[in-house]
């Protein structure tokens, strides 16, 4: 292989996503991970790609959009090139609502979508059909919008995976660091760069998830409490996850076990559906709760890209697009909030 262009450290969404964009604009890309693609916490269940709520608007919503957007286009290209699925399906999402107060407050949003979303997708306030896939909702009422989206998590990795191979990119376990150099490190990445900075950068926060065997691939998802149902193009149905800062073991618990009852309250036409798989993983969270973009300060040719948490996968489009921008061409269109100074 020619000389490298791009070093990614990290075969996550973020590092898998910047060099996928860079070696589709032609760059000669290598990613080096010891553990291989996916092993962190990119390498889940849920894969629901799912807007924050439509007020208060910030830099990291208009960001978030903006990826959403663009997704499904990136992820056909990534596709194509690497004749593998991704799972993605723009399939919506149905939110129940609990009372007249929790109506009111959605219509609100509702306005607020018309105009932040550009009219390129909705968020309304809809009726309870009675429909076996529609989540328990007192009020009757249910908030539906058509920005959702959903992808496998594992599929999406591989498929990028084997896009970078095709196109010339290589992916190994142990290697030189040549060109410019991306630590797309994840968890263990935000504790050395605290480490190295001497200061919180950020932290773990333990996830865990599931999965049903049941087919409802085409439906939308549904969020209900704080969790992700997700239907996926495989005959699966993921739910997840949890969000804990605390934890005695990294591995898969009653804390995760606990998903399914939830699970089954909230829509109990999964009650006869077998467990198929668990998960659980460290995800990184930036200290500004944003995704840390950009240069590593005093560290020339070296950059970060870090923070996915629990949105990495809706975010990773715009990443890997403003990460090329600046490495590749010099071109800084990362939002304030989003640096890695904003950190420090």
């Amino acid at each position: 292989m020619a000389s490298i262009d791009l070093t990614v450290m990290y075969a996550g969404i973020f590092g898998l996503s910047i060099a996928w964009e860079a070696t589709r604009r032609g760059a000669r890309v290598r990613v080096i991970d010891p553990k291989g693609p996916g092993a962190g916490a990119s390498g889940g269940l849920v894969g629901a790609l799912a807007p924050h709520v439509p007020e208060n608007w910030n830099s990291k919503k208009a960001f978030q959009l903006e990826s959403l957007l663009m997704a499904e286009s990136w992820w056909e290209e990534v596709s194509a090139a690497s004749a593998l699925p991704t799972g993605y399906l723009r399939s919506g999402r149905l939110q129940p609502l609990v009372n007249a107060q929790a109506i009111a407050n959605a219509q609100v949003r509702a306005a607020e979508a018309a105009i932040l979303w550009q009219s390129k997708a909705i968020w309304q306030v809809i009726p309870a059909t009675g429909a076996a896939w529609e989540p328990v909702t007192p009020s009757g009422q249910l908030v539906h919008d058509t920005l959702t989206a959903r992808l496998s998590p594992r599929m999406a990795l591989r498929a990028l995976c084997a896009a970078i191979t095709a196109k010339g990119g290589e992916i190994i376990r142990s290697g030189d660091a040549q060109g410019a150099i991306v630590w797309a490190a994840g968890a263990a990445g935000l504790q050395n760069l605290s480490q190295h900075f001497g200061r919180l950068m950020g932290s773990g926060v333990k996830g865990q998830a599931l999965s049903l065997a049941y087919d409802a691939a085409a439906l939308p998802q549904l969020f209900v409490d704080g969790l992700h149902i997700v239907p996926h193009a495989d005959g699966t149905v993921a739910i997840g996850s949890t969000s804990e800062n605390q934890w005695i073991t990294e591995e898969f618990d009653a804390a995760g076990e606990a998903l399914h009852a939830k699970a089954l309250a909230a829509l109990p036409i999964l009650q006869y559906a077998p467990i198929v798989a668990r998960w659980a993983g460290i995800r990184p969270r930036a200290k500004t709760r944003a995704p840390m973009l950009g240069e590593w300060p005093g560290r020339a040719g070296h950059y970060i890209a870090n923070g996915g948490f629990k949105i990495g996968f809706g975010m990773a489009p715009n990443v890997a697009k403003v990460m090329c921008d600046l490495i590749l061409s010099g071109q800084d269109r990362i939002p304030q909030g989003f640096r890695v100074t904003d950190n420090l």
